[in-house]
């Protein structure tokens, strides 16, 4: 949920308008989980204080008093940083948090340092801001104090810390600091030499030192800070300054009861600090945070931190997870994406879900308590900010600016992206993370040698980097682990690139190829039935191909393993340029890629589209003449299938007999379709014959099959279909499999429907994760002819349904007969002469064309009436005549009607 006012006033969008009537408000969108895991470690510290057994001067014991909120840049770390600083404070809080309740014992004191480097952001100006604020208490922290003074002293030699905060605008209590620091001097030089001028020795600090080793009784109050008298002995430079936070820890625990408080110190910008080769200034952070373990940290910034990494030892004073348990990794993380929030203390800040963005939209602007940007608008905009705040906010500016022009904001205003957002995500990487993000934007997802060798890097080093960053997300159980946030990829790829080190079309063209040429190795390599590697990379080589006019090249042969199993995976990448709006035609298909990727489309989404548009787009392949010989045979086949699906059989033979004469890849499967051509017109003897030189090639038991069962030797047809059956299992074909399983139960429905039952539930099996669209509706077919003969509508019903989907998917001339020689059956059994004569109407209909008519026979002979001699089924060649087959079918329907009582 969004909050209005939450970050007040937004003055750039207030001074980027005329009008008067606009509300512009800085939006906050509720971040409820960010702020329980907050609320927790302030309840956990408050606790950890309160207990018997707490030791502040403990510098071996872990540390949890940290956690780390990393996020892409934009997605809105500095304005939860804000927030969180707001409501502890007590001045504003997003309504939804509630208000914080803490243990009894301490308040909490809130400090915020801004890291960036726009901000001047030095280690001295964070050790003060925490002592600044620490300065509200109204009291002297003399330990500190005095090594602050001698530091200051020695290392700004006449510069007054007064002025040095005045000018540096360093918080309301500029002026307290100073005063508070003379007087803890003064009090003890006065405890140590009650004599005038003495205040410069106790600032070279040699009386006090001494006092502290021989614990004098004049200092014992500062004499049990066991290291005050080293830290004051040590030679004041920065190094020296880092240690200094121990006694501000010390005195926070000394303060009287009333005075108590937990410093929650919120670091925003974190990744400023530096990068992996220079970790001086995070070094010096870190000490802070461990020598000041009665204090809460909140970090953001755009990693994660990396402190619980041993091997880090040596950069660093304290790695390691035996350190920092809170921040170690994770390790067998979940997905990472945008509901993933971490484990531990590291939470990643993810994306606005689309109710979030609308809701920032929708309070962003507004005129007389009304949204400015309409519904429609908000809708592009969220859609196309994947969630990113910060795209969100400049997609504001942009309809300011629009309307500044005199325009109405419309949706196309909005169709490109923000070259901000490249300038913000490229910002603090180094020169070989750049050429790796642009090279694996070109990708949907990569793992460590494609991103490599795409960016043309030997080595893997700035890879790993990369992956690190939070807009890279992860899925361990992918083929490619990585992926990059969707907005940032699709940024990085169209948004202008005004960097020094931008790369030119001949650069995206040469990593495209590279990246290519890495998917065509992995897919060489991977082992032969692995599936999943196939499919994704074909996705991923489809659109480089065609996007970047490479040559087919492991494409090709890609292809035919993708047909060969019959599974139907979606491949094809989404359509660009002139074709994005538009269906493909044969003038879009420019160059073999484009060819090809329409091809493996077209195959794949004949599951789900109408056949007359698989055959115009198989038309569209075939006329382009851009694929090589082997290729052309492939779509010219499965144009003649489609033909056939749509009952254009002369078509569809002319195809067939064209793919078997060319002797290539799919000439069995085109003698096949030819055999099939001859069944459907009935000439049984010559599909037999021709199902006797198939081979496993041509698939000759199921052709065997679908001749033997219009014959009524059901037993005999389910035979072949289980050896076919099993012949695909051992070729390992998963799809071929499922179709002789869908086909033996539909022949088995026949005569056993416990059998077929059982035969039903194993081709669920065969066919789950496949797209075969055919061959499930075949099992449904299936299904009805188990329950014919059952009383009630339900069979009746569910053809209706059936009837209606066989239409819409263009299946009409294939699929339809045999629904309706089911429903003949099922009537025949129940003795229904009137609905059986309806059903050999409807088959008369439907098989008008020839192909097929003599299922308007095999109805006749199920309900034992007599046959048209002059009718087209008449031309039906029966392998042991019309007698036998009648005789056949008429007992499996007096089987069924006598495992039925009554009508």
């Amino acid at each position: 949920m969004t909050v209005a006012g939450a970050g007040g006033r937004d003055l750039r969008a207030l001074f980027s308008t005329n009008d008067g009537g606009i509300t512009a408000e800085s939006a906050f969108v509720n971040r409820q989980l960010q702020w329980t895991v907050v609320a927790d470690l302030l309840t956990e510290r408050i606790r950890v204080l309160a207990a018997p057994g707490f030791d502040v001067g403990d510098f071996e014991g872990p540390r949890d008093n940290v956690v780390v909120f990393h996020g892409v840049g934009g997605i809105g770390k500095t304005t939860l940083s804000r927030a969180i600083e707001a409501t502890l404070a007590g001045e504003r809080r997003p309504e939804q948090w509630g208000a914080p309740i803490w243990p009894a014992g301490r308040r909490v004191l809130p400090v915020r340092i801004d890291l960036a480097r726009s901000a001047g952001a030095d280690f001295e100006r964070v050790v003060l801001a925490i002592r600044l604020a620490l300065a509200e208490l109204g009291t002297p922290f003399p330990a500190f104090d005095l090594a602050l003074r001698r530091y200051w002293e020695h290392n700004h030699p006449g510069e007054p810390l007064e002025e040095y905060l005045r000018r540096g605008g360093l918080g309301r209590f500029g002026e307290a600091l100073p005063r508070q620091m003379e007087s803890a001097a003064a009090e003890v030089a006065q405890a140590l030499l009650p004599l005038p001028g003495v205040g410069a020795a106790v600032g070279a600090a040699g009386s006090l030192v001494r006092a502290l080793r021989e614990r004098r009784q004049a200092v014992r109050a500062l004499a049990d800070c066991t290291r005050l008298a080293d830290l004051l002995d040590a030679e004041p430079d920065l190094d020296a300054l880092s240690f200094y936070p121990h006694l501000l820890a010390w005195e926070l625990e000394r303060l009287p009861q009333e005075k108590r408080v937990l410093p929650v110190v919120l670091l925003d910008t974190f990744e400023d600090v530096g990068d992996r080769t220079r970790r001086d200034f995070e070094r010096l952070l870190q000490r802070v945070v461990w020598l000041m373990p009665n204090a809460a940290f909140v970090v953001s910034g755009r990693s994660r931190l990396d402190w619980a990494d041993p091997g880090l030892a040596g950069q660093l004073d304290y790695a390691g997870p035996g350190c920092w348990p809170g921040l170690a990794d994770p390790g067998a993380s979940p997905v990472r994406g945008p509901a993933y929030t971490g484990t531990g203390r590291q939470v990643l800040v993810g994306d606005f879900s689309s109710e979030d963005c609308d809701g920032y939209l929708v309070r962003r602007l507004t005129v007389d308590g009304r949204p400015l940007i309409g519904e429609q608008l908000r809708t592009v905009i969220a859609g196309r900010s994947h969630g990113l705040p910060l795209y969100l906010d400049l997609a504001v500016m942009r309809f300011l600016e629009i309307r500044r022009s005199g325009r109405e904001p419309e949706p196309d205003h909005f169709d490109a992206d923000f070259p901000a957002l490249v300038a913000r995500t490229l910002s603090d990487l180094t020169e070989p993370e750049r050429h790796v993000l642009r090279a694996v934007s070109l990708l949907d997802a990569f793992d460590l040698d494609l991103a490599s060798r795409a960016a043309g890097l030997i080595h893997q080093a700035a890879a790993l980097r990369l992956v690190e960053r939070p807009f890279v997300r992860e899925d361990p159980f992918g083929i490619w682990p990585y992926h990059l946030h969707g907005l940032i990829r699709s940024t990085i790829r169209s948004a202008d690139d005004h960097t020094d080190d931008r790369w030119s079309p001949t650069d995206w063209h040469a990593a495209a190829l590279r990246a290519f040429t890495e998917l065509g190795a992995q897919h060489a390599a991977g082992a032969p039935h692995d599936r999943r590697l196939l499919v994704g990379c074909l996705r991923q080589g489809l659109r480089l191909a065609r996007d970047h006019r490479l040559d087919l090249d492991w494409l090709a042969i890609a292809a035919w393993r993708y047909v060969a199993d019959l599974v139907w995976e979606p491949l094809a990448p989404p359509p660009t340029g002139a074709s994005a709006a538009t269906e493909q035609t044969g003038e879009d298909l420019v160059t073999p890629a484009d060819a090809l990727v329409e091809l493996l489309s077209a195959l794949a989404r004949r599951q789900h589209e109408h056949r007359e548009r698989t055959a115009e787009r198989l038309t569209a392949v075939t006329t382009a003449h851009l694929l090589p010989p082997d290729l052309t045979e492939m779509a010219v086949y499965y144009l003649a299938k489609a033909q056939r699906d749509l009952g254009r059989t002369s078509e569809s033979a002319a195809g067939m007999r064209q793919v078997a004469d060319g002797g290539g890849p799919l000439a069995p499967d085109a003698r096949r379709g030819l055999a099939h051509l001859a069944r459907r017109a009935g000439d049984f003897p010559t599909a037999l014959d021709m199902a006797r030189t198939l081979g496993w090639e041509g698939r000759h038991h199921r052709v065997e099959g679908d001749v033997l069962w219009p014959h009524g030797d059901v037993a005999a047809a389910a035979a072949a279909y289980a050896a076919g059956r099993d012949e695909a299992e051992r070729h390992s074909v998963a799809g071929e499999r499922a179709i002789h399983q869908a086909h033996r139960a539909f022949a088995l429905a026949f005569t056993d429907p416990a059998a077929a039952d059982h035969e039903l539930d194993l081709a669920a099996q065969l066919l789950a994760g496949l797209d075969l669209r055919a061959t499930t509706m075949t099992t449904r077919i299936a299904a009805l002819i188990r329950d014919a003969g059952t009383r009630g509508d339900d069979v009746t019903d569910r053809a209706e349904i059936l009837r209606t989907e066989i239409d819409v998917a263009g299946l009409s001339a294939t699929q339809l007969p045999d629904l309706e020689l089911a429903l003949a059956f099922h009537h025949a059994v129940r003795n229904d002469h009137e609905q059986v004569d309806a059903a050999i109407e409807r088959l008369r209909q439907c098989t008008t064309g020839g192909d097929q008519a003599y299922y308007v026979d095999l109805a006749c002979f199920m309900a034992d009436c007599p046959t048209d001699p002059a009718g087209p089924s008449a031309r039906a060649r029966w392998i042991d005549g019309e007698n036998a087959t009648r005789q056949r079918w008429r007992g499996l329907t007096n089987n069924r009607r006598a495992r039925h009582v009554g009508p």
